[in-house]
């Protein structure tokens, strides 16, 4: 009888491994930061051979930690952070470039050619997306622009593109398969939600050849083994996803209607429509949750661009943390923020504003304020974000939320779920274990394999930590959001050309 699923959380800044048993129970954990590379204001990249090597590294590490051998381990299941475009030669496996991260902005102005020649509507109806530097589409055609010799060899089928799935699949594989998960697919700008497949039209208005791409797989099924020289013996890869719809069936949203937040490095709020895809008419994103068992499941996004992101900053680079952990503390030594808001928009807004020219910045500084307001002001900042979200999420389905779900590394901070819950006037559902994203893909590759039985099973597995309800008078609620709303407008636009203002 097999023990394990083993969940490769390939995220922004670490990547993880969680061995899960068959009551969902975390069994073993490992994990390892890699390098960000920040070569120009902007620009965002990681080396897609050190995601590769770290990834294998914490898979072996967890292991070993237990004792555990490819024999105890019924399948592999993938969550990844999304949209992050890595190219590859296909016959010495060796990436081109480095992989272009999510956060990138190096192709904002491109965007705005395709926005000024009237493909927002086409690309919106195909891909769910809007026109932005985030998704993979405009970072893929920059390398094969940019990169000496890659147009040519990608015209003569000597390349391959891939999402960070793609390639922890590719490698495992050690080249077998070169596939891309539907969720994972969905976020490309070249994928058409409808037809499950590639876009001619987009491909030609982007000259991407349609070789260098993937094929397109559910998000639970047998791909293939991991070659046995990795672990020692094969283990069947049978899941993956984009890592907030792994999230979102970790968190067992199963039905319509259901919804999670993720506080990640960005912040990322899905909203399970059914099989049936919603127009956002508020500026979210419509998407592929999943597709499981010959159905396919969509869902609304916003994304939000800096969350967790922003309290490394308030360690890293204004160094007024010395743990990300001391962050509730911090902000509980002030009763408020002395009237301090945080936008912390350093690589432009997303969802529901979509300002890629928007950068952050602290208003309503007084002479009294101090770094716990600041601090306080930047966690409050990621709660604020997620209401406007919400709210246009609300306005999309005609669904009110009744409780909002919750998960990620900042969901353990007791005050921002409080601020959360205050300030979106709902209900805020921490699970038993925060590790939604490692266990959705872990879910997703049992039921592929006959692990668990079916997502019935699942639900009933979900256990709730806390439940934090609204404390403060709709009042305080309203004044404190008119502050946001007042000083979100001040960030906009701000890296905008000063000539194009004129």
């Amino acid at each position: 009888m097999k023990k394990y699923i083993m969940a490769l959380d390939a995220g922004t800044t670490s990547n993880r491994c969680i061995l899960f048993d068959h009551d969902g129970k975390i069994c073993s954990v490992a994990q390892k930061e890699f390098t960000q590379y920040f070569p120009k204001p902007g620009w965002v990249e990681h080396d897609a051979n050190e995601i590769w090597t770290t990834q294998l590294g914490v898979a072996l590490s967890a292991m070993n930690k237990i004792g555990a051998t490819a024999e105890d381990i019924a399948a592999i299941g993938i969550a990844n952070q999304r949209e992050t475009t890595i190219v590859w030669d296909r016959d010495t496996g060796e990436p081109i470039y480095h992989a272009i991260v999510w956060q990138c902005r190096r192709t904002s102005e491109y965007c705005d050619k395709l926005k000024a020649e009237g493909y927002t509507e086409m690309i919106r109806e195909k891909t769910g997306l809007i026109i932005d530097a985030y998704f993979s589409a405009t970072k893929l055609k920059w390398i094969l622009d940019n990169v000496e010799g890659a147009r040519e060899k990608a015209e003569a089928g000597q390349l391959m593109f891939g999402t960070v799935e793609t390639w922890l699949i590719w490698k495992l594989t050690c080249g077998k398969v070169h596939v891309t998960d539907y969720s994972n697919a969905s976020r490309t700008m070249l994928f058409n939600i409808h037809t499950l497949d590639w876009d001619d039209d987009i491909l030609k208005l982007l000259d991407i050849p349609r070789s260098v791409l993937p094929k397109p797989v559910s998000n639970s099924e047998f791909y293939e083994y991991a070659d046995p020289m990795h672990f020692c013996g094969a283990i069947k890869i049978a899941g993956a996803a984009g890592d907030q719809q792994a999230a979102l069936f970790g968190q067992t949203c199963f039905n319509k209607g259901e919804a999670k937040n993720t506080y990640g490095t960005g912040g990322f709020l899905l909203m399970n429509t059914g099989d049936h895809p919603v127009r956002s008419k508020n500026g979210l994103l419509t998407t592929i949750a999943w597709g499981l068992n010959g159905q396919v499941n969509y869902a609304l996004e916003g994304s939000i661009f800096v969350a967790g992101a922003a309290i490394q900053w308030l360690r890293d680079e204004l160094k007024i943390l010395e743990d990300s952990r001391d962050s509730e503390y911090m902000a509980r030594k002030v009763p408020d923020t002395n009237g301090c808001y945080v936008v912390p928009a350093f690589t432009g807004l997303g969802a529901p504003h979509w300002d890629q020219y928007a950068r952050g910045t602290i208003v309503g500084l007084t002479r009294g304020c101090n770094k716990n307001h600041i601090i306080r002001a930047t966690l409050d900042s990621l709660c604020y974000q997620v209401n406007d979200v919400l709210d246009a999420m609300s306005a999309d389905s005609g669904i009110r939320l009744s409780t909002l779900k919750v998960d990620g590394g900042a969901a353990a901070n007791n005050y921002l779920l409080q601020t959360q819950a205050d300030i979106s006037n709902a209900p805020v559902e921490r699970p038993s274990s925060v590790e939604t994203t490692a266990l959705g893909a872990a879910y997703l590759a049992g039921l592929a394999v006959g692990f668990w039985s079916g997502p019935e099973e699942l639900a009933k597995k979900h256990a709730i930590d806390k439940m934090f309800v609204p404390d403060i008078s709709e009042e305080e609620r309203r004044k404190r959001l008119r502050g946001w709303h007042k000083a979100v407008r001040c960030a906009y636009n701000w890296a905008r050309d000063d000539d194009e203002d004129e």
